[in-house]
């Protein structure tokens, strides 16, 4: 399924692969964030962090009524506030949406999927 626009000069389509890449690089930027994780991580087989090529992965889009519905599954650095990094990946996330695409984000779930030892 893909996000149709219309405008005064045709529609627009916006495919759910690019969302996800839009919202995995909104997701990434955030400090704090390792990286993303798979959503289904015994399926794909994946226990490591996607690669950004791999970030539809990691997001789940579903069309509602009036925009769209994102859960996004996260890798969180060790030490920081966790409930913090997940407030800052849903105003990211629903801020490039609106941005870069024009589409609205309803709601933005964050999943953690992991903590890992940030490097020094």
């Amino acid at each position: 399924m893909a996000v149709h626009i219309k405008t005064q000069y045709g529609t627009i389509d916006i495919a759910n692969a690019v969302i996800a890449t839009v919202v995995g690089g909104a997701a990434t930027d955030v400090y704090g964030i390792i990286g993303m994780a798979s959503k289904n991580q015994i399926r794909d087989n994946l226990n490591d962090i996607l690669r950004k090529e791999n970030y539809a992965r990691g997001v789940v889009v579903r069309q509602e009524e009036n925009g769209v519905a994102i859960d996004v599954y996260i890798i969180v650095g060790y030490g920081t506030k966790i409930s913090e990094v997940c407030r800052n990946v849903q105003s990211k996330v629903k801020y490039n949406l609106e941005t870069m695409l024009g589409v609205t984000a309803n709601s933005v779930n964050v999943f953690v999927q992991g903590v890992r030892v940030l490097a020094d």
